[in-house]
């Protein structure tokens, strides 16, 4: 099995049979609801930070602290580009780790603190001291410590368990989790808007108020709630970074669940970067434009437990092959919503929150069965890296949405206001619908005929487990 290449491990009716007495050994009894929980509530006030960080910081800072736009684009596009780069310096580092704590235990404690440290400083600034330099230097810090956390949790969640459906439990949780802290930095500045409406400094405060009262206890069960795996007994991997990283990017499994992410991401991004503008020009009613977001991020939250089952019912690849052809087929069905159709748009936002989570959930789970097909292969464990590498979607599929479906409105003649002309609502509605509907398609295409199935997963899986047992 070792060396078989990639594309010839064994897929539909020729596929080998999993050994159940295997995959009953290597599942994982000590997981339950409760510990899962705990593990994954760090992924609560780390979701509850992205959104604001995007919405509210550059705003205030800007009206708040005057500092000029121009400014907080430049610090803001080079921070992300340091994201990027220390995800994978971090998951490449916490595989190499070795201490009694575990490898991902003392990266997750240390940036937590680090992150904690750096939220209070960016949502709870003193005014006397902000600067450009300040922002910048605050920043760095803040998406160090997200790194740390959120590389070495990912990884630390893939090696949970062996069992293949089991992993895709583990990413249900961390999904759950991660959606609730989204819901509640959407919800908390709704309500403050009907009490206190345009008071961004209060908002700002509000937000980094809940990502720090979350942090210390969600920290201390991820680091509680379930033991860290043994590490492995290879010797860490000694290579270079860059010869490490050249041989991850030429994993044609991590490319294929990597590339499919990014679309999904993409899509979603167009969808949630245009719904607003859709619900106030296109359909008249500004009053929903919140509450459409609101409402698919619920059903959203509701419906990961439901898509954990169905991928433990019919395989990860064909899981997300179903949610990926559902949310094209639902977003298609916005062609069909015209200004006063809000039942059926309700509908669909619905629909589109129970699908919504489909692909991501199965790909996340994907990565640790591509993670042991590499160890197979190559002899080295690079969990920590793979998912360092897979958490790149999440950055790039927003840049890609967005930088699409923006100009190409644009383009068409829409302008964020009033006095378009029927035609560029009309393009506005057509991006709307059909962008997010080809992304999911395009995802669907790329995962189609993704080999690694439970199957393949069983015998990569005995394939370890006896090469383990030999001694060194």
């Amino acid at each position: 099995m070792a060396t078989l290449p990639y594309a010839e491990y064994p897929i539909g009716e020729g596929a080998v049979r999993p050994d159940h007495s295997l995959r009953h050994n290597i599942a994982d009894k000590s997981l339950s609801p409760l510990r899962l929980a705990g593990f994954a509530s760090i992924a609560v006030p780390i979701a509850g930070a992205g959104l604001p960080l995007a919405i509210f910081v550059p705003q205030l800072y800007a009206s708040e602290f005057g500092l000029s736009l121009a400014a907080i684009g430049l610090i803001f596009f080079i921070g992300r580009f340091w994201d990027v780069a220390a995800d994978p310096i971090v998951g490449a580092l916490s595989d190499r780790t070795r201490s009694r704590f575990g490898r991902r235990r003392p990266w997750i404690a240390a940036g937590g603190l680090l992150f904690g440290l750096s939220s209070a400083l960016l949502f709870f600034p003193p005014a006397t001291l902000v600067t450009p330099a300040y922002l910048a230097a605050v920043l760095f810090l803040f998406y160090l410590g997200w790194s740390m956390v959120e590389i070495p949790s990912s990884a630390w969640a893939g090696e949970l368990t062996a069992h293949y459906h089991g992993r895709t439990r583990v990413v249900a949780w961390q999904m759950l989790l991660r959606s609730i802290g989204l819901l509640a930095v959407l919800v908390l500045p709704t309500i403050l808007d009907q009490v206190d409406p345009g008071n961004g400094t209060l908002k700002l405060q509000l937000v980094g108020g809940f990502i720090l009262v979350t942090l210390l206890p969600s920290l201390i069960l991820t680091l509680s709630s379930v033991p860290e795996p043994a590490q492995p007994a290879s010797p860490p991997v000694r290579q270079s970074f860059a010869r490490a990283a050249a041989l991850v990017f030429s994993d044609r499994l991590l490319l294929r669940v990597l590339a499919s992410d990014t679309v999904v991401t993409a899509g979603q991004s167009i969808r949630a970067g245009l719904i607003v503008f859709f619900a106030v020009w296109y359909m008249g009613l500004p009053a929903w434009a919140s509450g459409l977001y609101l409402l698919q991020f619920i059903f959203g939250v509701a419906a990961a437990p439901v898509w954990q089952r169905i991928g433990t019912r019919i395989g990860k690849r064909e899981a997300a092959i179903t949610g990926e052809l559902a949310q094209a087929g639902i977003n298609i069905a916005l062609l069909f919503v015209f200004p006063g159709a809000l039942p059926l748009l309700i509908a669909l936002t619905i629909a589109q929150g129970v699908t919504q989570g489909s692909g991501n959930l199965m790909l996340r789970a994907m990565v640790a069965d591509v993670s042991d097909a590499h160890r197979l292969h190559t002899g080295h464990d690079r969990t920590g890296l793979f998912f360092s590498v897979f958490a790149l979607s999440a950055k790039l599929g927003p840049a890609i949405g967005v930088g699409i479906a923006l100009p190409l409105v644009a383009w068409a003649g829409f302008k964020a206001g009033p006095g378009n002309s029927p035609e560029a609502l009309e393009a506005l509605k057509y991006v709307f619908a059909l962008g997010p509907a080809l992304a999911h398609i395009l995802a669907t295409l790329i995962i189609w005929r993704f080999p690694l199935n439970e199957a393949a997963h069983a015998e990569i899986r005995r394939a370890l487990h006896q090469r383990d047992a030999i001694p060194a």
